[in-house]
């Protein structure tokens, strides 16, 4: 599993035009799947963003109660490499990576997180304000 967590002073998704997920600060996260990830991995990532003290004064959501936006982005498993044109090989496919994505966003809230999300598979579009900027990679 791997996730692209920013520190933001605001974040929203918006789908077909209409907004679906919108945070204050705190952080967004942009979480792939691969092939072997599993529902462990996915509440050790939810634990983890929980945790993470990369809010000012190296603080977590779980310190201050910051809100996280959770997206899906299989992109994250991009090879580019070679050529011009990625790969997406080492993405897991929509009906693997869908319910650990899910399972990422249902610990994070049974751990008392306020957790907005995307839509799996939709045309997303993302606008936040990177606060820092601050920006983390976590692989697990």
């Amino acid at each position: 599993m791997r996730a692209v967590a920013q520190r933001v002073s605001e974040a929203k998704v918006v789908v077909g035009g209409q907004p679906v997920g919108a945070i204050g600060a705190g952080l967004c996260v942009l979480v792939g799947v691969t092939h072997d990830d599993t529902a462990e991995k996915a509440a050790a990532l939810a634990r983890k963003l929980w945790t993470l003290r990369i809010l000012p004064d190296e603080q977590s959501c779980s310190d201050i109660a910051a809100p996280l936006l959770v997206i899906s982005q299989f992109t994250l498993y991009g090879d580019a490499r070679k050529g011009r044109r990625p790969t997406w090989n080492a993405a897991a496919p929509g009906q693997v990576a869908e319910p650990l994505v899910d399972e990422v966003v249902a610990q994070l809230r049974a751990l008392g997180a306020t957790v907005e999300t995307g839509v799996f598979g939709a045309d997303m579009k993302v606008s936040l304000t990177n606060d820092g900027p601050f920006t983390v990679v976590l692989e697990l």
